[in-house]
C-alpha cells in the first residue's frame, strides 16, 4: 500500500521516524525500532533535495565570500543526510537485509554523483578559493577547516576542466557501484559457507570453549550439531586446534577463496575495473599513479616512504618467520609425517610450538579472558587514564538485541556521549571490527556530543555462559575501543575536523596505542579473572603470556606486511589502466618478495574488503605499520614517565591525539604529544624483529 500518511515539514511523511528533528529517543539515539527498509529511500531523497538546496544557497550569494556565509555555512548544511546515512550505513555493515542491500545498491550511486556535484561546482569552489583568512584574522581551528575544504576540492577535481569533471563525477558513480557490489558478494560468501561436523571424529582436538561455540553457530543457523562458519572468531580457533588435516584444509581453502569462488559473487571483474578506475582519475588529477594521489594527503607523504618502511620490516620478518617454519616442520617429521607444512597447517604447529616452548595453553589463557571482564579492562583503562566513567544504560534504542549502550561522563559528571558495543557474529554482519558513529562531535551546531559504535564478530557461547576471548580477540576489542575513544573525547568545534577524521596514516594511532595498556601486568592483574571463579590469572601463567608475546610474529608480520606490500604494488601499477588479472598479478607481486609458501596472505585480493569496498585504505593498508611505529614509540613516554598511567603524559595524549581531532598535521600533532618525531626502532623491538 501507498504511504498516504500526512506530510512534514520536510515533505516526508510524518510516520517516517527521519521527518522528525530532533528524535525525543533517550540521548537523540535513532529510534531503531521504528526505522523500516523502506524508510531510507524516502529518507535520502528528501535530505539530498534539502543538502542541494544549501548549497546552492551559498553558491549564488552575492556577498563577498568570507568564513561565515562560505565555509562555516557549507559545515551546517547536510544535517538531515548525515543523520540518515550515520543510520544507514551503520546498518548495512552490522546488520543488514536483502532489502537494505537493494537500497544500498540504488543510493550509492546517487551520494556520489552528489558529493561531485558539490565539489565540482564552480561558483562553490571560486567563494571557497576567495576566501582570506589574513583578512578575516581568522583562529587556527578556522584556518585549519578552510584548508582542509580548499585540499578537499582540488583532489575532487575543482580545477579541472569540464570533460574532465564530467569524467571524475562517472567514476565516483561507478566506484560506488562497485564497492557495494564487492562488499555483498563478500557477505555472501562469508555467510553462506559453513562447515558441518557430524560427528565425534569430526571434533578432534577441538576444546570445550570452541564445541560451544560450534554448536551456538550452528543454532543460529537452525542446524544440528556443530558448524564451522567463516567468521574468524571460529575459523582461526578451528585451524589451531582441529587434528583433523583434511577439515583443516576444507575450511581454510574457502576461508582464503572468498571473493573468487567462480559464481555470481566472484570479485575479480569488479577489482580489475576498480583498480582502472582509480588510475584513470589519478591520471586526470594530475598523479602518477593512484597511490601517488592516495599519499599526497597522508603522513607517509609518498609511496616511496611507504614501501620504504614495507621493505624495512619484510626482511627482517620473512628471516623470522623462515626459522619460524623450520621449528613447525620438525614437530610434523617428529609426529611422523612426511607432509611439507602448508598454509592451513601453520596455526595448528605453530600452538603446538608455543605450548612446548612457553608451556602455554590458548585454551587456558581464555578462561581467564572473558568478554565481561575485557570490556571492565578497557574502561577501567581509560577511567584511569582520562577519567572517564562508564554506565550501561538498559531502556534505550537499539538495533539489535545483542547491542549493549554505555553512557560516558568526565568525573564530574558531564556527559561526553554514547558508546555502544555490538560484539557477537551473526550472519546479516561483515567479518572483521571496527569502530563507526552513529553521531560525531561539533559544536557548530550547538553541544553536540557523539554516539560511537565498536563492532565485532566475537564467537557466541552458549546460552548463560560467557564469552571467552583469546588474547588476540582481546587486543582486538582494545584496538576498536581506541579507535571509540577517539571518536568520544573529539573537542572541535567544526564537523570535519571531528574524532577519526585524520590522515589515514595516523588514524591507527589512537587505536593501536591503546593496545598497549592490554599486555601491561597491572592491567591484566586485576582485570583477567577466571571466567568461573573470578580467581584472578595466574602468576605463572601471566608471565608465560608475557613472555610469548613475540611469539610467531615472523608469520604474523608476513602475513600483514604481504598483503600491505599488494596493496600498494596494484596501486602503483600502470597495467591497472589496461585491465589486470587479479590472481596473476597477485601472485607476481607476492614471488617478487618472496613470499614464504606456508603462509597465506591476511587479506587476499578478492576478499580485501579494506581496499576495495571504499577508497579508505586503497594504497593505505600500510597505514596499520606506519600508525605502529608511532605507537610504540608514544607508548615509550608512558614508561619513560615511570607509570603507564602518568597523568600528565595522559592529559598531553588527550589533548594532542585522542581529542584534537584534525585540528593539526599528524607530524605536528605527534611532535607535540611527545616532542619529537619518532623513529622505527620501538618498532621492531615491540615485534621482535630487531636485530
Amino acid at each position: 500500500m501507498p504511504d498516504t500518511a500526512e506530510a512534514g515539514p520536510n515533505g516526508l511523511p510524518q510516520d517516517n521516524p527521519f521527518a522528525e528533528m530532533p528524535w525525543s529517543t533517550p540521548h537523540g539515539l535513532p529510534p531503531f525500532e521504528r526505522i523500516r527498509p523502506e524508510h531510507y529511500m524516502p529518507a535520502f531523497e528528501a535530505a539530498l533535495t534539502a543538502h542541494e538546496a544549501e548549497i546552492a544557497a551559498i553558491a549564488a550569494e552575492t556577498a563577498p565570500a568570507t568564513f561565515a556565509n562560505t565555509v562555516a555555512a557549507m559545515e551546517r548544511a547536510g544535517l538531515a543526510l548525515d543523520r540518515v546515512a550515520g543510520v544507514f550505513y551503520n546498518l548495512t555493515g552490522s546488520h543488514t537485509n536483502p532489502d537494505l542491500q537493494a537500497v544500498e545498491r540504488e543510493i550509492g550511486p546517487k551520494l556520489a554523483r552528489h558529493g561531485s556535484a558539490i565539489y565540482l561546482n564552480p561558483q562553490l569552489w571560486a567563494r571557497v578559493s576567495a576566501v582570506d583568512p589574513a583578512a578575516e584574522a581568522l583562529g587556527d581551528e578556522e584556518r585549519r577547516v578552510l584548508d582542509r575544504y580548499r585540499t578537499r576540492f582540488r583532489r575532487a577535481g575543482a580545477e579541472l576542466g569540464p570533460e574532465a569533471k564530467a569524467r571524475v563525477a562517472e567514476i565516483a558513480a561507478r566506484m560506488s557501484e562497485l564497492g557495494t557490489r564487492f562488499s555483498q558478494n563478500l557477505l555472501a560468501d562469508e555467510s553462506g559457507f559453513t562447515l558441518p561436523l557430524t560427528s565425534e571424529a569430526d571434533l578432534a582436538g577441538l576444546p570445550p570453549f570452541l564445541r560451544a561455540a560450534a554448536a551456538s553457530a550452528a543454532r543460529e543457523r537452525g542446524m544440528e550439531g556443530h558448524v564451522i562458519t567463516l567468521s574468524r572468531s571460529l575459523i582461526e580457533p578451528f585451524l589451531v586446534f582441529s587434528t583433523r588435516r583434511d577439515l583443516r584444509e576444507r575450511a581454510y581453502a574457502a576461508w582464503a577463496r572468498r571473493g573468487e569462488t567462480g559464481g555470481d559473487t566472484d570479485n575479480r571483474a569488479i577489482i580489475a575495473e576498480i583498480v582502472r578506475l582509480r588510475a584513470e582519475r589519478a591520471r586526470l588529477l594530475g598523479y602518477d599513479s593512484f597511490a601517488h594521489f592516495k599519499l599526497d594527503d597522508t603522513m607517509a607523504a609518498s609511496p616511496d616512504a611507504a614501501m620504504d618502511l614495507l621493505r624495512d620490516v619484510w626482511t627482517p620478518a620473512r628471516a623470522r618467520a623462515g626459522d619460524e617454519r623450520d621449528r613447525l616442520q620438525a614437530i610434523v617429521q617428529a609426529e611422523g609425517h612426511n607432509f611439507d607444512l602448508q598454509a592451513h597447517d601453520w596455526r595448528h604447529y605453530a600452538e603446538k610450538l608455543r605450548r612446548a616452548e612457553h608451556d602455554l595453553d590458548e585454551g587456558e589463557i581464555k578462561a581467564y579472558l572473558p568478554l565481561e571482564g575485557m570490556i571492565r579492562a578497557a574502561f577501567d583503562t581509560a577511567t584511569r587514564l582520562f577519567g572517564l566513567r562508564f554506565e550501561e544504560l538498559a531502556d534505550v534504542p537499539r538495533y539489535h538485541p545483542d547491542v549493549r549502550v554505555w553512557r560516558v561522563s568526565e568525573a564530574d559528571g558531564t556527559e561526553v556521549g554514547l558508546f555502544l558495543g555490538d560484539y557477537f557474529a551473526r550472519p546479516s554482519k561483515r567479518s572483521g571490527a571496527w569502530m563507526s558513529a552513529f553521531r560525531s562531535q561539533e559544536r557548530l551546531n550547538g553541544t553536540v556530543t557523539p554516539v560511537i559504535v565498536n563492532v565485532m564478530n566475537f564467537a557466541r557461547a552458549p546460552d548463560g555462559a560467557q564469552a571467552l576471548l583469546s588474547f588476540d580477540d582481546a587486543r582486538t576489542l582494545f584496538h576498536e575501543f581506541g579507535h571509540a575513544l577517539h571518536g568520544l573525547l573529539s573537542d572541535v568545534t567544526y564537523p570535519l575536523l571531528a574524532g577519526t577524521a585524520v590522515s589515514g596514516d595516523f588514524v591507527e594511532l589512537p587505536s593501536q596505542l591503546y593496545e598497549h595498556w592490554l599486555e601491561q601486568p597491572e592491567v591484566l592483574r586485576t582485570h583477567a579473572r577466571h571466567h568461573e571463579t573470578g580467581t584472578p590469572m595466574p602468576e605463572a601463567l601471566l608471565g608465560k603470556l608475557l613472555a610469548a608475546r613475540t611469539f610467531n610474529q615472523g608469520f604474523a608480520t608476513v602475513e600483514y606486511t604481504s598483503s600491505a606490500i599488494v596493496d600498494m604494488t596494484l596501486h602503483l601499477s600502470a597495467e591497472g589502466e589496461v585491465g589486470i588479472d587479479v590472481p596473476d598479478f597477485e601472485a607476481e607481486a607476492l614471488r617478487r618478495i618472496a613470499m614464504p609458501a606456508e603462509i597465506g596472505m591476511r587479506h587476499r585480493t578478492p576478499h580485501f574488503a579494506h581496499i576495495f569496498s571504499g577508497d579508505g585504505y586503497a594504497a593505505g593498508y600500510y597505514s596499520y605499520l606506519w600508525s605502529e611505529v608511532l605507537d610504540a614509540d608514544a607508548f615509550d613516554a608512558f614508561r619513560e614517565a615511570g607509570d603507564i598511567f602518568h597523568p600528565e603524559t595522559a592529559a598531553k595524549l588527550r589533548t594532542y591525539v585522542y581529542g584534537a581531532g584534525n585540528l593539526r598535521d599528524p607530524r605536528d600533532a605527534y611532535t607535540a604529544f611527545r616532542g619529537r618525531l619518532p623513529s622505527t626502532a620501538p618498532l621492531l623491538k615491540k615485534r621482535g624483529l630487531a636485530a
